[in-house]
């Protein structure tokens, strides 16, 4: 194993101190992609020449979405990445579906659907299973909570209606969105979306609760059962 110099080590930290700096004072503004990974690479080895790393990875995935989005065991594949690395990637996914996530919390989801929908596509289209998400909304349709109610293959006996009454009762909705996601890109829904849409709807409607919608997230496409009229 060949020793980095103190002189290559200063360079890798003034290199990194310039990046910082560039950041600090104008953004991500001139930044190359490659620029950017390298920076969140360096969250986790803050004292490792990143610069390659974030080249190479950029070559195998070609764009900051899919780099961020990309299984761990993938990413550690590239040759300069390793576990401690990867943590400043996953790090920055993770903080963007938080911001993300409150910024919608509060809003009027009709008003701002495709800003609510967008937080959706990001959350669940790369999801390896279906995931099915509940929207609690209040009298004026401000969203108040997103709950994510179960993972596994959507079937009549996974979703209990008696799960949706007792959130909507908990959280005091008025009002409800379904969303779930096709892993397999398939934004159309099967029969048993649309059989278990209308169970779950007769059952919010018992205790006054309405549902607005029911959203399948599919890549980065999506559908709606209240615009094809399934609701």
């Amino acid at each position: 194993m060949v020793k980095k110099s103190s002189s290559q080590s200063q360079s890798t930290l003034g290199h990194r101190q310039r990046l910082r700096d560039r950041f600090l004072k104008s953004g991500l503004d001139g930044f190359h992609d490659y620029e950017i990974v390298e920076l969140l690479l360096t969250l986790g080895t803050p004292r490792k020449d990143c610069k390659q790393a974030a080249k190479n990875v950029m070559k195998k995935f070609g764009s900051i979405r899919v780099i961020l989005e990309a299984p761990v065991e993938e990413l550690k594949q590239i040759e300069g990445i390793g576990s401690k690395n990867v943590f400043g990637l996953k790090l920055a996914r993770s903080i963007a579906l938080k911001y993300l996530g409150e910024r919608v919390e509060g809003k009027d989801f009709i008003r701002s659907s495709e800003e609510v929908i967008n937080y959706l596509r990001l959350n669940l289209r790369d999801r390896s299973r279906e995931v099915f998400v509940i929207i609690y909304l209040n009298g004026r349709n401000q969203i108040m909570e997103m709950e994510e109610l179960f993972s596994g293959t959507l079937t009549a006996s996974a979703v209990y209606p008696r799960e949706v009454v007792k959130g909507s009762l908990r959280n005091k909705a008025a009002a409800l969105v379904f969303v779930h996601n096709h892993p397999s890109g398939n934004r159309q829904p099967s029969k048993e979306d649309i059989e278990i849409t209308k169970k779950l709807k007769e059952a919010a409607l018992t205790i006054d609760v309405v549902v607005h919608d029911h959203l399948i997230i599919a890549g980065d496409e999506y559908y709606s059962f209240a615009d094809h009229g399934l609701l």
